[in-house]
C-alpha cells in the first residue's frame, strides 16, 4: 500500500500540479491576455502537433503490445473520424438548441464549444496514459518513478498552457478552463491505480490509447486551430505564426529528447 501511495502522490504531481503551474499565465488582466491569445493559439498548434507526432505516436509504435505501424495508424485514423463525428454532433445539437449561422444570417460566429470538449477528452486520455507510465515506473523502481513523474510534469506544462488557450477560445471562462483542466488531469491518478492493479492488461492496450490521444490532438490542431490562423494573412502575422508553431513543436521535441 505504501507503493500505491507513492504512485498516487506523484500522479498528482504529474497531473493537477502541471495545470496549476500552467494556469499562472492566465492570471494576467484580460486586456493583456486578449493581445497574447493569437500568439498563444499559434504556439498551442505547434505544441499539440508536436505532442502527437513527436511524443505520443513514437511511444505508441515502440510500446509493447503494438501490432505494427498499420495497427497503430488505423487507430489514429479511426480516432480522427470519431472526433469529426463528435464535433458534428455537438454542432448539430448547438444548431437545434440555439440560433445557427446556417439558419440565421446575423449569427456569423460559429459555435466554439466543440473544440473545448474535444481537448478535454483528448487530455483526459493523455493524462490517463501518463498515469500508467508513472505507475509502471514505480513498479520497476521508486527512484525511476519519481524521475518519470517529474519529467512528465516538466513537459506537460506547455501542453496544459495550450489546452487552456483552446478552452478560452471555446468560450470557457478562466475559472472554468482551469477547473475542467484540473478535473481531466485527475485521470492521471486513475491511470496510476490501473497500472498498480493490472500492469499487464494496461500495457497491452497502451499503444492504442496513445494513438487515440494523438488523434485528438491532430484533429484539434488541424480542424479547429489552424483555420483560425488562416484569418490573419498579413506577412508579419504569417511569420509570427510559423515561428510560434515551430517553437511549440521544438519545445516538445527537446523535452522528450531530454527524457532519453
Amino acid at each position: 500500500m505504501a507503493l500505491l501511495a507513492w504512485i498516487i502522490a506523484f500522479c498528482l504531481v504529474g497531473g493537477s500540479l502541471t495545470v496549476l503551474m500552467a494556469s499562472a499565465l492566465f492570471l494576467v488582466p484580460d486586456s493583456v491576455r486578449l493581445r497574447l491569445e493569437p500568439h498563444l493559439v499559434s504556439f498551442a498548434t505547434g505544441v499539440l502537433l508536436g505532442a502527437a507526432f513527436l511524443g505520443l505516436l513514437p511511444h505508441a509504435l515502440e510500446a509493447p503490445g503494438a501490432s505494427g505501424v498499420h495497427g497503430v495508424l488505423a487507430v489514429v485514423l479511426v480516432g480522427v473520424l470519431v472526433f469529426f463525428l463528435l464535433e458534428k454532433l455537438l454542432l448539430w445539437r448547438h444548431c437545434h438548441a440555439d440560433h445557427c449561422e446556417i439558419h440565421d444570417a446575423d449569427h456569423l460566429k460559429p459555435p466554439a464549444a466543440p473544440a473545448g470538449l474535444l481537448i478535454l477528452v483528448g487530455d483526459g486520455v493523455h493524462s490517463f496514459v501518463d498515469g500508467i507510465l508513472i505507475g509502471a515506473a514505480f513498479l520497476s523502481d521508486v527512484h525511476l518513478g519519481i524521475i518519470t513523474a517529474l519529467a512528465i510534469a516538466s513537459h506537460e506544462v506547455p501542453q496544459q498552457v495550450s489546452n487552456i488557450v483552446v478552452l478560452l477560445q471555446s468560450g470557457y471562462t478562466r475559472v472554468q478552463a482551469v477547473a475542467f483542466s484540473v478535473l481531466t488531469s485527475g485521470s492521471t491518478v486513475l491511470g496510476g491505480i490501473v497500472a498498480f492493479i493490472s500492469l499487464d492488461a494496461s500495457t497491452r492496450f497502451m499503444p492504442y490509447v496513445l494513438a487515440f490521444a494523438a488523434a485528438s490532438f491532430i484533429y484539434i490542431a488541424v480542424a479547429d486551430l489552424i483555420p483560425g490562423l488562416h484569418k490573419r494573412v498579413q506577412p508579419r502575422a504569417m511569420l509570427d505564426q510559423i515561428v510560434l508553431i515551430s517553437a511549440g513543436a521544438m519545445l516538445i521535441y527537446f523535452s522528450h529528447s531530454a527524457l532519453h
